[in-house]
């Protein structure tokens, strides 16, 4: 009898858990701040449990494939959004237009079109924008003053002027502008501006001889040829913050999680003296690459409905407002930008202009590949081993081997339906 009475006190005072569990895994420090966000989502939805896996993002691309071939994906992960036609390639993605069709939470119109766009692929929505990102001119805004510039440049004209008074001003061992030789995105962004694609063909071939990449890569030269830009990379720079507030240079092209770190580093004599500004276009304000991470839902997955209902939690205006207040990650909904912090940053207003303007890189699985091809041949060509010309032919070149086993899956894939 005793032992039968201990049996039940023991039941009474367990509770059996048979929450259906939603594995989710993302990476870096947003990992880290998903797993703050958990509880909330828990207390509205007590039937499901998240299990939130952090990924470094240096790990990440590895572990998903190697899960992808054990069958051992989560049910929803945040995924680079330059990863998502790898995935979408290898099947391992499962469509969301029937969730989306479905769902009151999430209105695909009120996601800025270069975000929503990224996961998009050939016609097939396979991702969610979870943050954003975007890149533009942080300035000195008392040195443009000193330099007589009265207003932010707008185009690539008034930006030439600016450049140069900058430099004029600035004397020797100071510059105008940095644009970093080890980054690809300076670059990218002058080329996403242009009207040519920077692939052909159906992502085929190379696109880099066209009229509009040409003009690109001929104003990145100028802006190094004509003293400009120090023709360095970040890493020889000691520090980008405080040579940015010493003068080195009055713009810096870069993301919006320099917001806060300029707000930290620089000297409170500088605090009024710096600002943002949409990035410059050949005729007007110009367009900038839309970067990011996206929710998906793999296609193993056995919970979807429930992975769905954290996809949706997660892209919630508030929700995402208070992401925004814990990392700085920027949200791609046009409502989040309403609500709290983010809606009273001044720093903040130049990237709600420029995401409307954002667009998404090309969507084929080599894209990375090719984008270091394009940061390398541009630093050869800053260093004077190619002409404008000889560097858009080589970096169609590179591009061409790169693409040529995407060419060959693309036309058997033809020629099988055509049987």
């Amino acid at each position: 009898m005793l032992a039968c009475l201990l049996v039940l006190l023991a039941g009474c005072g367990q509770q059996r858990d048979d929450r259906s569990v939603v594995r989710f895994w993302a990476m870096g420090y947003e990992g880290e701040v998903m797993a703050r966000l958990v509880p909330e989502f828990e207390r509205r939805h007590p039937h499901i449990q998240v299990e939130v896996q952090q990924l470094p993002w240096t790990a990440a691309h590895e572990k998903l494939l190697t899960a992808f071939a054990g069958d051992a994906l989560p049910d929803v992960c945040a995924l680079g959004n330059t990863w998502i036609p790898e995935f979408a390639l290898l099947d391992a993605l499962e469509p969301l237009q029937p969730m989306l069709t479905r769902s009151p939470a999430i209105d695909p119109a009120d996601y800025f079109d270069g975000a929503w766009q990224s996961g998009v692929i050939e016609g097939r929505v396979y991702a969610v924008p979870w943050y954003v990102e975007t890149r533009l001119p942080f300035y000195r805004s008392d040195l443009l003053a000193a330099a007589g510039i009265a207003q932010p440049p707008r185009d690539w004209a008034q930006w030439r002027e600016a450049l140069d008074a900058l430099k004029r001003q600035a004397g020797p061992g100071r510059y105008s502008i940095l644009l970093p030789l080890n980054e690809f995105e300076p670059l990218l962004n002058l080329a996403i501006q242009q009207p040519d694609p920077l692939l052909r063909e159906d992502g085929r071939y190379g696109n880099f001889r066209s009229p509009g990449f040409r003009r690109a890569l001929a104003f990145y030269k100028e802006m190094f040829d004509r003293g400009w830009a120090p023709p360095v990379s970040n890493t020889q720079i000691s520090n980008v913050w405080d040579e940015f507030g010493r003068g080195y240079y009055a713009f810096y092209v870069n993301g919006p999680w320099n917001i806060a770190e300029f707000r930290k580093r620089l000297p409170a004599e500088r605090a009024d003296d710096w600002m943002t500004m949409p990035l410059p276009g050949p005729d007007g304000p110009g367009a900038s690459v839309a970067g990011g991470t996206s929710f998906v839902l793999f296609r193993q997955s056995d919970n979807k409905a429930a992975a769905w209902q954290l996809v949706e939690f997660l892209s919630d205006p508030q929700v995402q407002a208070r992401f925004h207040a814990m990392t700085g990650d920027l949200p791609p909904r046009r409502s989040a930008w309403t609500h709290g912090e983010l809606a009273a940053d001044p720093y903040a207003t130049a990237f709600r202009q420029q995401l409307e303007r954002a667009r998404p890189a090309p969507r084929v699985p080599e894209w990375e590949r090719i984008a270091q091809e394009m940061r390398l041949v541009g630093e050869q060509m800053v260093g004077g081993r190619y002409t404008v010309e000889e560097a858009a032919a080589e970096l169609d070149r590179r591009a061409d081997a790169i693409l040529e086993k995407r060419r060959w899956m693309l036309d058997r894939h033809a020629a099988g339906g055509a049987r």
